[in-house]
C-alpha cells in the first residue's frame, strides 16, 4: 500500500507518515478543540450544543481563513484514533445533539477507524461531515453508511477568485460532483421533533467583501440543481483578521446592504429551505478559542 497522499483533490502524493501533506498534517491527529458549540444553525445546536471536534490542518487553506490559528498556524494536540474515539462519547455524554467534526478531510481514514470504535462502545447520535466543500467523491465513498450529516462549504463559482483565495483551480467542478455525492449518499433532510436535523445536507455559503455576483450565481445553481433537497445556509459572519489586509479587498466587513441584497435574490429565486444570519455575527467571539479544551 502506497503511503502517498491522495486523499483530497490537491493529490500531493506526499508520505504523510514522514512528512506534512498541503494540508499542514502528518498522518499523527491533531486535534484544537472538542467541546459543545451554541453557535451552529439551529437545527445543528438545539439547546444542547453540538459536540465540534476541530481538527487542525486543512487542505484548501483560504487566504482570509477565519480559523487561521487551526488551518494554517497548526495549533492543537497529537492524539491517538483511540483517544479520538473516547472524545466522541465524552461529548455524546455531555448531551450533544451531535458530533460535528470541523475540517475533518485529511484525516478521513483515522476518522472512520474511531467512529467504528466509538460506535461499538455505544455513540449513537448522529455525525456531521463539515468542510470546506473541496472533497474528492473517492474519499467521500469511504465515509457512506458513517456519516449522517454533511456540512460543506460552497465557496466559488468563478475560478478567477479559488485560484486567487485559496489556490484552488477547478473549485467549481470539484465542489459539484463532491455535492452530488453527499446527496447520494444521506438523501433529503430530516429532522425530530425539535427540529433538530438527524440525516441530510446542509450547504454553507459565505458571503466575501465585494463578490455578491459570484454569490448570486451559487444560489442560483444550488437551488436550481438540488431544489428543497438541501438547505442552504447564506452567512455574513465574514471577520477580517490580520492577516488579510494584504488583500484590500478582503480587509473589511460585509455592509447591510450587500447581505440583504443576497437574501432577496435568494428569496426572489424561490429558495424556503434556508437559513441566514441576524444581529452582530460577524465577529471575533464567532471564532472558537483554540485552546485544546476537551482534547
Amino acid at each position: 500500500m502506497s503511503n502517498k497522499c491522495n486523499i483530497c483533490p490537491r493529490k500531493c502524493m506526499i508520505d504523510r507518515t514522514k512528512n506534512k501533506g498541503f494540508c499542514g498534517e502528518t498522518y499523527d491527529l491533531v486535534v484544537a478543540r472538542a467541546s459543545l458549540h451554541m453557535w451552529e444553525e439551529p437545527c445543528i445546536s438545539g439547546n444542547n450544543g453540538s459536540g465540534t471536534v476541530f481538527f487542525s490542518g486543512c487542505n484548501l487553506k483560504c487566504v482570509y481563513c477565519q480559523n487561521y490559528n487551526i488551518s494554517t498556524k497548526n495549533d492543537g494536540k497529537q492524539i491517538t484514533i483511540e483517544r479520538l474515539s473516547e472524545i466522541f462519547l465524552e461529548l455524546q455524554e455531555k448531551q450533544a445533539l451531535n458530533i460535528n467534526l470541523v475540517t475533518p478531510t485529511h484525516y478521513v481514514s483515522q476518522i472512520i477507524e474511531a467512529l467504528k470504535l466509538a460506535k461499538n462502545k455505544g455513540l449513537t447520535i448522529p455525525i456531521i461531515y463539515n468542510s470546506s466543500g473541496y472533497e474528492s467523491v473517492d474519499t467521500l465513498k469511504k465515509l457512506e453508511g458513517l456519516i449522517d450529516i454533511y456540512l460543506p462549504d460552497f465557496k466559488y463559482y468563478d475560478d478567477i477568485y479559488s485560484i486567487k483565495y485559496s489556490n484552488a483551480p477547478n473549485y467549481f467542478n470539484i465542489a459539484s460532483n463532491a455535492l452530488s455525492e453527499m446527496v447520494r449518499q444521506v438523501g433529503n433532510p430530516k429532522f425530530d421533533k425539535n427540529n433538530i436535523i438527524k440525516k441530510g445536507v446542509i450547504v454553507r455559503h459565505l458571503l466575501l467583501p465585494g463578490l455578491i455576483n459570484d454569490s448570486k450565481k451559487i444560489l442560483k445553481y444550488l437551488y436550481e440543481t438540488y431544489k428543497d433537497n438541501i438547505y442552504i445556509s447564506i452567512m455574513n459572519q465574514y471577520t477580517p483578521l490580520p492577516h488579510v489586509k494584504k488583500y484590500k479587498e478582503l480587509d473589511r466587513k460585509i455592509t447591510d446592504k450587500e447581505y440583504d441584497e443576497l437574501i432577496n435574490y435568494a428569496i426572489d429565486l424561490g429558495i424556503t429551505n434556508g437559513f441566514i444570519q441576524e444581529g452582530e455575527t460577524c465577529k471575533e467571539s464567532f471564532i472558537p478559542d483554540f485552546n485544546n479544551e476537551g482534547v
